[in-house]
């Protein structure tokens, strides 16, 4: 029996397609996705594999589909997404139809978004509904079977929501707080308002309790026993936060609405089922209680935009995944005073950001020890470092499983953030793939310029457009530590500013100066941290 089965497997292995590419992005989320355009546009011959049928992750699969932070930082392909928004709803004011946000969206419309960008380069193939089942190394590169299918590449890109891949390849890791207590997640509810007349109410939820949504609005419900302390808006205020040009609401509310504590991270295969029908019973609970408590039976599921059974995203929000032991490692006091940190991180900088650090833990029931308001920082720059993991070649994970603190993981988490380093993440795969060299060796220097190059940024600075003939100077002489910027807030949103002074123009004039006497970028490399890599 065992030489049987042994001869069986042979067989099935031997059947088993291969196909070989030069990079391989496991995950079509956020940041898969601009990994894979980013590396296909400079060549090389590049696999998408998405277990859904949608691209975009937490953008359109999980109905995340008001953008955190970024508007004035839009740039890349963040900002062709963006763009390509604003020009199928009519231009960018017709994005900002809710209070969360600037740039809303119906999640299905975004992946169309998505599929349109990525259908028009030659060099990516997209695979969907694909679910790998195991990574191994093979040679220098890795072998992802999937299916009765094995794809070859030599360089993989984790860009799964959990940092799946990273996991399968023995990357370490981190989870949470020192406890291992990691941010809510959201079963998002993209609804609809059916007209004055219709009777949407659902049945009541599996375990559905009132007093649970009693404080999520003002109304005549509100309990001061049990209230955390946050804002009650009214009902109108409530049913406005999330909506999407055309009249749809997205339902991610924090405040006694959609929130769950569950962490799947580890999890078997059962656990994670049994908190994935928990947080769907949580969010239709929110439902329902707008529905019958509110008087708002008009509301429900849309029935046109998820091809799913219940008419629910096709996966959660998920706030937090693993955090790899990447070759740097961001940190809340890199962010807050990047220059004087003992490590020049910002140097290294491959995608930018503007939102405080934001922590959801209202649905823990330890949370008023978990609690984090917003704190505001300054807008920051992410270092290349943190997607590339120690002790594994030829493996770079982005997405939210970088390597990065507890505390700062509440900043970067962000849609933007994810599609910048997602980017940079294409450009460092290709560069290693078309060179054959380990991506530990690819120059971040050559990243930072092959950025600029596509349009995007490297430092958060709100001086100068991309478009404007300074644009690249000042991003590359910012990013040798010649001249600092100087970093501000304006309400919760960060800011960060290098012609700063009563002369804006000397201080440019005197960049300008500085780069034609020593071209510092160019011949200033830089290591994965910043640190300075001429000899001494």
């Amino acid at each position: 029996m065992k030489r049987f089965l042994t001869l069986v497997a042979a067989i099935l292995l031997a059947a088993c397609g291969r196909t070989d590419y030069d990079v391989i992005v496991v995950g079509g989320g956020a940041s898969g996705t601009a990994a894979g355009l980013q590396s296909a546009r400079l060549g090389a011959n590049t696999l998408i594999l998405e277990q859904t049928p949608w691209l975009g992750g937490m953008l359109t699969s999980a109905g995340v589909s008001a953008i955190d932070g970024c508007y004035r930082l839009r740039a890349g392909i963040f900002g062709e997404f963006c763009d390509s928004l604003a020009a199928r709803y009519g231009g960018y004011d017709s994005l900002r139809t809710g209070w969360v946000s600037n740039i809303l969206f119906e999640p299905h419309v975004g992946a169309q978004v998505l599929d349109n960008m990525c259908g028009a380069q030659k060099n990516l193939t997209v695979k969907k509904n694909v679910h790998f089942r195991h990574i191994r190394k093979c040679g220098g590169g890795w072998v992802v079977g999937a299916g009765f299918h094995r794809y070859v590449c030599k360089v993989l890109v984790d860009g799964t929501e959990l940092g799946g891949v990273a996991k399968e390849c023995g990357v370490k890791y981190e989870t949470g707080d020192a406890q291992g207590i990691i941010q809510d997640l959201t079963w998002v509810i993209i609804a609809k308002d059916y007209g004055p007349g219709a009777d949407k109410t659902i049945e009541k939820p599996r375990g559905y309790r009132q007093e649970n949504y009693v404080n999520c609005c003002l109304n005549p419900l509100n309990d001061p026993q049990t209230s955390k302390g946050q804002t009650l808006w009214s009902p109108e205020m409530m049913m406005s936060y999330g909506r999407l040009p055309g009249g749809k609401i997205m339902l991610n509310w924090p405040i006694e609405g959609n929130d769950w504590y569950a962490n799947v991270t580890d999890a078997s295969g059962r656990e994670r089922s049994k908190a994935y029908r928990d947080a769907k019973d949580k969010a239709l609970g929110y439902l329902y209680f707008i529905q019958t408590e509110l008087g708002m039976k008009n509301i429900g599921i849309a029935d046109d935009e998820y091809p799913t059974s219940d008419g629910l995203p096709f996966f959660p929000y998920f706030r937090e995944s693993r955090r790899i032991e990447g070759e740097a490692r961001l940190t809340f006091d890199a962010v807050r005073d990047p220059y004087n940190y003992p490590e020049p991180l910002y140097r290294a900088g491959v995608a930018v950001g503007d939102y405080p650090v934001d922590h959801h833990h209202y649905a823990h029931p330890d949370w008023k020890r978990l609690h984090k308001s917003f704190t505001p920082i300054p807008s920051f720059t992410v270092p290349a470092g943190v997607m590339i993991p120690k002790g594994v070649e030829n493996l770079i994970v982005a997405e939210k499983s970088i390597s990065v603190d507890n505390s700062v993981q509440g900043a970067t988490r962000l849609q933007p953030v994810v599609m910048e380093l997602g980017q940079a993440a294409g450009v460092i795969a290709a560069l290693a793939a078309g060179e054959d060299i380990p991506v530990r060796e690819v120059d971040v220097r050559r990243v930072q310029t092959i950025l600029l190059e596509e349009g995007a940024r490297i430092q958060p600075y709100l001086d100068l457009e991309p478009g404007d003939p300074d644009f690249k100077l000042l991003q590359r002489m910012g990013s040798t530590g010649l001249f600092k910027a100087e970093g501000r807030n304006e309400g919760w949103a960060g800011e960060m500013w290098m012609l700063t002074g009563s002369d804006p123009k000397s201080r440019l004039d005197s960049i300008r100066l500085a780069d034609s006497l020593e071209h510092p970028f160019e011949t200033g490399p830089v290591d994965w941290r910043g640190f300075d890599k001429r000899p001494h």
